[in-house]
């Protein structure tokens, strides 16, 4: 593991990541551009994952909303047509919203 990696890894640490050279060891430009890519390919997933997060909170928001403005709204079952099979039937949702 490298020295210094949390579980919450940003994009600069990514990009701030050196490597020592050895003898017949990695190329370090390919290594470098491999670690240049991966930090933009996360720092996509964190604006995605941020924007998630404030879409999800925003109809979180809406939604809690929408109950408190509807708090007291009953709905009652339309009568039942002519020729209804089931005449004493009990309303579907019990006359609730």
């Amino acid at each position: 593991m490298i020295e210094g990696v949390r579980h919450q890894v940003e994009p600069h640490q990514v990009r701030a990541v050196r490597f020592g050279s050895r003898w017949r060891g990695l190329d370090p430009d390919e290594v470098y551009v491999y670690l240049g890519l991966l930090a933009d390919e996360l720092d996509r997933l964190v604006r995605q994952s941020d924007a998630a997060r404030t879409e999800s909170e925003r109809l979180r928001e809406g939604l809690r909303q929408w109950r408190q403005r509807h708090i007291g709204c009953r709905f009652d079952d339309p009568p039942p047509a002519s020729g209804d099979p089931e005449p004493g039937r009990q309303a579907r949702n019990g006359g609730r919203w």
